[in-house]
């Protein structure tokens, strides 16, 4: 269909604030019909914000919205869809107990709602349109996360939408997902479909997209044709600057055993095992990357070596420590295990309800972890304060001092505080789940630096991500988790990310045979 120069949307000087913060300032842009349009940002540009105003859930407090040539209102979710725009969301709206058809007629008004059977010969259709695999009589909790999110793709399509908004589509799909879902992109860019998708993966933007769009602290910056970028043009026009790319990975230096887990098995609170019978070794000098679909036990992993998880009889969690001696993680409490020389670095969604307390400044979260280290208070401060800007200034920190409540501070921010800590903490094994989540692509690959120094000093590094190439690229060893149970440990210099993302889905069984 020949709808490439023709406009679908439209935004003229739209501006939207939070109070005195501008999260899109005077922002004039175009987008095309029949394209695959990626916007793109750091952390914080204003990507989500322009697309809630675009999708209904915000109303712009200046300028004018633009559809197919004429000035439309939207003030809420329901005026988008009428007016065919679609929003799919990170966390997806969706009623478990319903099956995929009754999830899609929640909200259609008219007889449609009462005739399930019609209904679902219409969703039948549009699966054969687009190549969707779905089961319109599936109960969505027996589904995958990527069925869900097909399943949020369909609900969008069956209310006529033209214009459709992916938030981060990518964040918890396996490589082998991933394809299906671009290749799902295309053919609806056949058809004329309008697809935005708000990203922050640069080799996914330049794979799927036809041309990409760049926002800058709320600002509209430009728009480039995909065929003419690349990943360093992509870095430098959404920082403003020159950024380099390259994630070393040194060679592992006599590296020697440091955490010995053995038999690991935790439960979950209704009885679940959610962890079953874990066993790996982790060493000093290298990176170790823990990968697995989101709630398959990373975080229970990290949380019962650190002692804040209950383990079933039969685990062992051995600790060799730099001066010979061994010792047996298991029972001891969280305190005990920092002591030793075992730091947990997670950053969970509510950042502040992990480590660090929201009514401190940047000085006084830094006393917390080391308050029992000095005799003098003078000199606790002093030592704090210097580790305080030494985090504030190697991470970017935006703060307006070191003493600000931490609470005041964007979420990105809060967790460059958080993590900061835990690695000049100087632990024997650093524990990171998440590290990157949130944070602007300067400030990851400071961060990804920053692994490499402890790495460098002998420090066990066990790094839980979601990124893929950032894993593939990083770690030393990847260790695979697939239903709570090893999958595999590859080598990271070897391995690819399709090999990983199989791991991720399909386990083996005790004779080595898939059950995927």
């Amino acid at each position: 269909m020949d709808t490439q120069n023709k406009i679908a949307v439209s935004f003229r000087g739209v501006t939207k604030t939070f109070g005195s913060v501008y999260a899109n300032r005077d922002v004039t842009m175009e987008i095309r019909k029949g394209e695959i349009l990626s916007l793109l940002g750091e952390n914080g540009s204003g990507k989500t914000t322009l697309m809630n105003m675009l999708s209904g859930i915000y109303c712009p407090d200046a300028g004018e919205i633009y559809l197919d040539g004429k000035q439309v209102s939207i003030r809420s979710p329901q005026d988008a869809h009428a007016l065919g725009i679609g929003m799919i969301h990170q966390h997806f709206k969706l009623v478990d107990v319903f099956t995929a058809a009754e999830n899609v007629l929640l909200g259609v008004k008219g007889r449609e709602i009462l005739n399930v059977a019609e209904a679902t010969e219409k969703i039948k259709t549009i699966c054969q349109t687009y190549g969707f695999e779905i089961d319109p009589s599936m109960k969505v909790y027996d589904m995958t996360v990527s069925q869900k999110q097909t399943l949020e793709i369909v609900k969008a399509l069956y209310r006529g939408a033209n214009v459709l908004i992916l938030d981060e589509p990518t964040a918890v799909l396996t490589p082998q997902e991933t394809d299906k879902l671009f290749s799902v992109l295309r053919e609806m860019r056949k058809d004329g479909k309008t697809v935005i998708i708000i990203t922050h993966k640069l080799h996914e933007v330049l794979s799927v997209s036809d041309r990409v769009a760049i926002l800058r602290k709320g600002e509209y910056v430009d728009t480039i044709e995909t065929a003419t970028a690349n990943e360093q043009i992509l870095t430098e026009l959404m920082v403003g600057q020159k950024v380099e790319l390259n994630i070393e990975r040194p060679v592992p230096e006599n590296p020697v055993l440091r955490l010995q887990v053995e038999h690991l098995t935790v439960k979950g609170h209704e009885g679940e095992t959610v962890l079953e019978d874990v066993s790996f070794d982790a060493y000093g000098g290298e990176i170790l990357g823990i990968a697995g679909i989101s709630g398959c036990g990373q975080k229970e992993l990290l949380e019962a070596i650190a002692g804040l998880q209950h383990v079933e009889a039969g685990s062992k969690v051995l600790y060799d420590a730099p001066d010979g001696t061994e010792e047996d993680l298991i029972g001891k409490d969280p305190k005990k295990i920092k002591e030793l020389g075992v730091a947990l670095s997670f950053v969970p969604e509510d950042r502040l309800g992990m480590g660090l307390v929201g009514g401190m400044g940047m000085v006084g979260n830094m006393q917390l972890r080391n308050y029992t280290m000095r005799k003098s208070i003078l000199a606790e401060i002093k030592h704090s304060r210097e580790l305080a800007e030494q985090i504030r200034e190697e991470l970017g920190v935006v703060t307006p001092s070191l003493n600000t409540p931490v609470r005041r501070l964007s979420g990105g921010n809060v967790q460059k505080v958080l993590v900061g800590r835990e690695i000049a903490s100087a632990p024997a094994v650093l524990m990171t789940a998440y590290a990157v989540r949130g944070l602007d692509i300067g400030a990851s690959y400071t961060i990804y630096h920053l692994l490499n120094k402890q790495k460098a000093k002998g420090v066990a590094v066990i790094f839980v991500g979601e990124d893929l190439d950032v894993l593939v690229a990083l770690c030393d060893r990847i260790m695979v988790l697939c239903d709570g149970k090893v999958n595999g440990i590859v080598d990271g210099r070897s391995t690819t990310k399709e090999e990983i993302g199989y791991l991720m889905t399909n386990l083996k069984t005790e004779g080595g045979e898939s059950n995927g």
